[in-house]
């Protein structure tokens, strides 16, 4: 490193003024450094081997540095996986026995340092935003519906999607070529017959939904939940992180299933995809929200699906049951 000597000169000559008799106030306000300062660079002075230029900073060790040996698995791990994040990289490593596990943060700038990643601008921090999570499993499903399945014949198909509150357990992911309000009645109704019946149910003002913005009639969703004693919740206008949880989950099914899929062929092939991604979801994919679990692990079905209470009133006749079809 360079070494200014004409500030070195400066301060050499400040000590030996010092050290002749001069004020170390008045000499340390002579080269406008404070008294701290001054009895600093008399210190130095008398020390062995040692100058008064500027020392380095730099801290001995670097605890969040991470080993060469680690660094490399976790960029190869993202190489591998290149929708895998900061902290599933972290995870990764731990499970195959990286010591000491690295911290999400090293593990990032990391990855900035070999271009796996732009370093993008900070954003809100996590905990100006209010989390809130069901305490059990089965006590609230969030439904939406989200585009993006596009077929040979040019058709998008759309996906109902409901996923369980407390465990992030996907409980619906309907293919249909149009999102009415029978079809998606239909997968609801499918969901509760597989899993039983929660306590709640979260969706947006989607007119599927709720006459909430109509006339303020009933609709179909709306009998069901109230035939089978299911309370439905709203979200407020505009206010999509309400149902932030099964947006997070389109997210990730458009990540790492449909925006690198082929159109498929038709509406099976694409509900066959579509079932063999959720199966991962749920089984194999561990979730950061739960603390890495898989959403498997924290769901349970209703004992009693109550089944008296299916099947439900639907107004359909036997022809328009296919999931899917364009009534309604």
């Amino acid at each position: 490193a360079l070494v200014d000597l004409s500030v070195v000169e400066q301060r050499y000559r400040a000590v030996l003024a010092v050290l002749a008799g001069a004020s170390v106030s008045e000499t340390a306000a002579q080269v406008g450094v404070s008294r701290q300062t001054m009895h600093s660079w008399l210190r130095r002075y008398r020390e062995p081997a040692a100058g008064l230029a500027d020392r380095s900073r730099r801290p001995k060790t670097s605890p969040s540095q991470l080993s060469p040996e680690v660094e490399a698995v976790v960029c190869e791990l993202r190489r591998e996986h290149p929708r895998w994040g900061p902290v599933r990289l972290v995870h990764e490593a731990k499970r195959l026995g990286a010591d000491p596990v690295p911290s999400r943060m090293a593990v990032y700038r990391a990855l900035v340092r070999h271009g796996l990643v732009s370093p993008r601008q900070r954003r809100k921090r996590r905990e100006d935003y209010l989390r809130w999570e069901r305490p059990a499993p089965m006590q609230l499903w969030q439904m939406d519906i989200v585009g993006g399945v596009f077929l040979a014949d040019g058709t998008e198909a759309k996906v109902v999607t409901g996923v369980d509150d407390h465990s992030r357990y996907c409980v619906i992911a309907q293919v249909v070529t149009r999102p009415t309000g029978r079809a998606v009645c239909l997968a609801f109704a499918a969901a509760l017959q597989a899993f039983g019946v929660p306590q709640e149910v979260l969706t947006d003002n989607g007119k599927q939904f709720t006459d909430r913005f109509g006339k303020g009639g009933e609709v179909l969703f709306d009998r069901i939940c109230r035939d089978n004693g299911i309370t439905h919740r709203l979200t407020q206008p505009r206010s999509p992180t309400t149902t932030g949880k099964v947006e997070r989950f389109h997210q990730t099914l458009r990540r790492e299933l449909l925006d690198d899929a082929v159109p498929f062929e038709d509406l099976a092939a694409a509900q066959a995809a579509v079932d063999a991604w959720v199966v991962e979801y749920n089984t194999r994919r561990p979730h950061q929200a739960i603390g890495m679990s898989y959403p498997a692990e924290r769901f349970t079905p209703t004992a009693d699906p109550r089944e008296e209470l299916l099947p439900l009133r639907l107004g359909l006749g036997a022809a328009e049951r296919a999931i899917g079809c364009d009534v309604g």
